[in-house]
């Protein structure tokens, strides 16, 4: 063979070799792009194998079985659940609900936080309960999440939680609300990222106070916690006043549309919580359910596009054909009194507009709270 030629192929097989491997770095850029970036921005853990087992110790595993009833009266109405949470935290704590936001990657505590909150904020608006809510403790949740709901003492300190291990802790632990415990030395009354952490490494109650706080959960205990798996159970529970926790790898764009839409984008182990839903057939560009994030108040704009006008800022409406793909760890929390019995939200006007003067103020930056702590940058 010429000397040219062996030049000519060798040369070829270079070139070869380096799209291959241009090829391959191609498509982990692409992945580690669909991956968080900020990995204290996410955290759920998907463990199917889990939440099978975990269904199979409820009486009523699925929301249709618990909430026939929800199912029979659904009439397809327009429900805003955050307007009973505005309500309930102006009473409670005297200033509007500003969403908060995740500093680890505890979004499934956040998610399950949320939806306990709006639930029993929708029970207090109907007369089920005499005083407003307090917030739920995530610290609590994502300890009790990632150790009591997984029968373990230690979870270590990669971050990261399931969704039915929320959903377990509170339905066979329960609530441990934001307020200070002074005869235990703790004071969950605002979030401490660094308490997060350390109750998600040894469970709620930290090292050594597991067995307190397990007894205080237990007063509060979320009894009616169950599996959403079809549209048709959201649908119907969110119409009922029963909010979800969603998590999923679903990902989305980060910025809202004409009518307040996120479209689908990317990646995310996730988890938030639907808390309201409206329909094609009453006017929407699409059958959409509210969504509920844990990164701030001004993570997504523009402020403008939010439908109705009183949103929560934070929070985005996503179409039925994304949602239904998210449904494989979402469950729905029942009320303490009534389980999940049928509640017609819409006879009456709590479910009205909120006045201005206890919605939430325009964010006016990205993130407005602090960045997270050097000491909770621990490997993932």
């Amino acid at each position: 063979m010429p000397a040219g030629d062996t030049f000519s192929h060798r040369h070829t097989a270079r070139l070869l070799v380096a799209a291959l491997l241009l090829g391959v770095a191609a498509t982990i850029a692409v992945h580690s792009w669909q991956r968080p970036r900020q990995a204290e921005n996410f955290g759920y853990v998907p463990d199917p194998a889990g939440a099978r087992e975990f269904l199979g110790q409820l009486a009523e595993p699925y929301f249709a079985q618990a909430g026939a009833e929800c199912m029979a009266q659904a009439k397809g109405v327009d429900t805003f659940l955050y307007r009973s949470m505005y309500r309930a935290h102006q009473a409670r704590y005297g200033k509007p609900f500003v969403v908060g936001r995740q500093l680890i990657g505890s979004c499934v505590a956040w998610g399950a936080m949320h939806a306990v909150f709006c639930q029993e904020s929708v029970s207090w608006a109907l007369g089920e309960t005499a005083e407003p809510p307090m917030l739920p403790s995530t610290e609590a949740i994502y300890g009790g999440a990632r150790c009591q709901a997984m029968n373990r003492s230690f979870a270590g300190w990669s971050d990261g939680a399931t969704g039915f291990g929320a959903a377990k802790w509170l339905k066979n632990w329960g609530v441990v609300y934001r307020q200070p415990f002074a005869d235990l030395g703790v004071d969950l009354t605002t979030y401490n990222a660094e308490t997060e952490k350390a109750w998600g490494a040894y469970g709620a109650g930290g090292e050594t106070q597991r067995p307190q706080f397990e007894a205080i959960a237990k007063r509060a205990p979320c009894k009616h916690v169950v599996a959403v798996r079809t549209w048709d159970e959201l649908a119907a529970a969110l119409e009922a006043g029963f909010p979800c926790t969603l998590a999923s790898s679903q990902g989305f764009s980060s910025r809202l549309g004409p009518s307040g839409i996120m479209e689908a984008s990317g990646v995310w182990y996730h988890q938030m919580v639907a808390i309201g839903i409206r329909y094609k057939a009453n006017g929407s560009p699409d059958d959409c359910v509210l969504i509920l994030n844990s990164w701030g108040p001004a993570w997504c704009g523009p402020y403008e596009n939010r439908w109705p006008d009183d949103m929560p800022p934070g929070s985005f409406w996503a179409r039925r054909r994304v949602v239904e793909g998210m449904l494989g760890d979402a469950w729905a929390i029942g009320s303490v009194e009534t389980g999940f019995k049928w509640r017609d939200l819409h006879n009456g006007n709590w479910m009205q507009p909120a006045p201005p003067e206890i919605r939430p103020p325009a964010p006016d930056t990205l993130f407005d709270v602090p960045a997270v702590p050097a000491s909770l940058h621990l490997s993932l």
